[in-house]
Parts: structure tokens; sequence; C-alpha cells
């Protein structure tokens, strides 16, 4: 690394080997040395602890593992991962890590960071309070998000990482609450008229909110009955999908073909096909609290978040016998293994687990075999 500091040129080497990814790394910490520099806030020994010229600056602010502390290695870090990231995703880590990570770590060089710590960080945020506890997701999501920066900080720098060995706590099972056909009847016919295409849609295609509040309407393909999922409205804009699988092309039932073309005489003038009276694309959260809640309460309903649309239409699909893998497809799942794992128990004639299936093939063939041996 090859820098001015005080009207000095500093050469410095690090132990990394010499390749294309390393290259990059480096510059990305060359490019905040020289902006710290220019701002005065750079400290030689903090990134050359045992440099060429780190006795010929008087550094007195070092801390005493002479690495960098938590909360500056993190803007490293992020500049070198956000590039392979959705919008969303970013937001939501660097919510996390103001959130939790940087008050709990921020002041610890990231090689003073213990075991003891890590597991102490997890036990409060397990066993807080009943307005303080977390649930076991939301503890491994933190914990997981600390396990990615320490691992990069120890790459980076050669310390052993402390994380080493710590298990993710584990996640008690959540059932779905799919509604029945009857139950979608019944909101379809009591739902305010503004959105019962919506809500249609949403109950006979499984698209998640972010899909169908992103949904345009250049991506309804009516010749060929086709919803095409491209895009994602999350938290405000427009962002890709939640992974490359989830890029699909849905089927249009009767039902849903015609929700959509009836909505197309309201809102074909806009972009989007759900809009507000602004031609904007649906606020989820606002939805939930002033219409899909008190229809509920009002049909006498179980409160259920409107999510479980995308599991009625699953369980739907398979009640009525279709493809497994073709079911897979208009989720968005790239294999059928959680179709299975989180639907089947709703349909009690898809697989039979007793044995009888078996012993009725056996029943039918041995009987035959015996008949053409007489």
């Amino acid at each position: 690394m090859d820098f001015h500091y005080q009207g000095i040129r500093c050469r410095e080497q690090t132990a990394l080997t010499d390749t294309p990814a390393n290259r990059k790394q480096l510059q990305i910490v060359l490019n905040r040395i020289t902006a710290e520099i220019a701002v005065g806030t750079f400290e030689y020994a903090r990134y050359f602890p045992n440099g060429t010229q780190v006795d010929r600056f008087n550094v007195t602010t070092c801390h005493v593992g002479q690495f960098p502390l938590f909360q500056d290695f993190v803007p490293i870090w992020l500049e070198q991962k956000s590039p392979e990231w959705r919008r969303s995703h970013s937001i939501c880590v660097r919510s996390k890590l103001h959130r939790w990570l940087l008050p709990a770590f921020g002041q610890k060089p990231v090689d003073a960071i213990t075991k003891a710590d890590i597991l102490g960080f997890r036990a409060n945020m397990a066993n807080g309070d009943s307005r303080k506890k977390l649930s076991p997701i939301t503890v491994n999501h933190a914990m997981f998000l600390l396990h990615m920066i320490l691992g990069a900080a120890a790459e980076q720098y050669g310390f052993p990482t402390p994380y080493s060995g710590i298990k993710s706590l584990k996640v008690p099972r959540r059932d779905i609450s799919p509604f029945t056909l009857d139950e979608v009847r019944l909101i379809l016919n009591n739902v305010r008229k503004d959105f019962r295409n919506y809500y249609t849609v949403r109950f006979f295609t499984g698209m998640r909110p972010g899909e169908i509040h992103g949904l345009k309407w250049k991506c309804v393909d009516f010749d060929r009955r086709q919803i095409l999922v491209r895009e994602t409205w999350t938290g405000g804009h427009m962002d890709y999908t939640k992974s490359d699988g989830s890029q699909r092309d849905i089927h249009m039932s009767g039902v849903v073909f015609q929700a959509l073309q009836n909505q197309f005489e309201t809102t074909g003038k806009y972009d989007y096909v759900f809009v507000t009276d602004q031609g904007t694309p649906l606020n989820g959260v606002n939805i939930t609290k002033r219409v899909w809640y008190p229809l509920l309460r009002y049909l006498n309903l179980n409160k259920r978040v409107s999510y479980q649309t995308r599991h009625t239409a699953a369980t739907l699909w398979l009640a009525a016998g279709e493809n497994p893998e073709w079911i897979a497809r208009q989720m968005g799942h790239t294999t059928t293994e959680m179709l299975f794992r989180v639907y089947s128990r709703f349909v009690p004639n898809l697989t039979r687990r007793d044995g009888s299936a078996f012993e009725k093939l056996l029943e039918n063939h041995m009987t035959a075999s015996q008949v053409s041996a007489a």
C-alpha cells in the first residue's frame, strides 16, 4: 500500500496473497485511509501497528489491540459487501447493525471481542425482559451478521475468529394457518369492493406482498394468461425479487383473469395494477390495519396475517391435485421440498402414510398373479 501522510511517503505490505480479489479489498481500505487523512482522523498505528513508519508518527490514541474498533471496521465491511446485496437487504443489515451490534461491540477492537462477549450478547437478546426478549429467529439473524463481520475481520487482520463453535438457537416450528375455500369465498363476498380484485389475486396466485404491490400492467399478459413476476416493491422502492427463483410466470386461473380485467378498467391508466388514489403502489401495513384485520373481525374469523393468502393458494392447489412441481414454480420455489414440508398436512389424501396404498397394490397384483397361475 502506497500513500502520503504528513508529507511523507508511506509504503506498507500485508500478509495477503496477490490476487485480484485481495487487491480490490486493499483498494477499499486504501480509499478509507485517504479519506481519514483528508479529514484529520487517520491513526497510523491503528492500521499498521508494526509498520515501517509507525515510530515516526506520534500516535497516542491507538487502542491496546492495535486493530480497528468494531465500529470502524463495519463501514469497511459494508463497502465490500454492499455490491452483492439487494437494496432492501442492505437497509435491513444496516438497521440490525445500528440497533444491536454497534451498541454492543462498537467500542471494542475487533481482535478483543471474545467468545464470552458473543455468548453474553446472545443471552441478553434471548433472555431479556418481556419487552426486550427477542425471538430465536431475530437472535439468529443478528448473530449471523456478527459472525460474518468477525470472520471478515479475522481473515483481513490475521487473528483467530472468536465465533468458532457457536451454534444457532433452535427455532420452534411455526404452523401456518391458511383459509378454507369457504372462508375465502366469505372474505371476497364481504371485502370492500375496491379491494375485491386485489384479494382475489392474492388468494389465487400466491404472490408475496411486495410482488403484488409492485406488479405493473406491462407484466400482465392477458393473451397468454400469465402474470410475470420480475420485481418487488420493498421499502418504498422497486427492487429485485427475493431470489432468482422468485422470477416466474404465474398462470391466471379464470377468477384471476376476470379480476385483473375488472381492475384494468379502474387502474389501467397507471403503471401499477393496484394503486392508491395518487396512483402509487399500495402500502401493505396500511391495508392490513385498515382493511384486512377489520374484515376478519367483522366476519368472526381468527386473526391471521395477510401473508396467509399465499399459504392458502398453495394448499388449495395441492388439494385440487395439481402437480407439485407446477405448484412450486407458481410459488417461486426452486424445489418441491418446502412444498411438502410446509403444506402437505393440509392435504390428507395427497400422500398416505399408513401403508394401505402398498397393501392395496399387493392385493391387486397378487390376486392377478394367482388367477393367472390357476
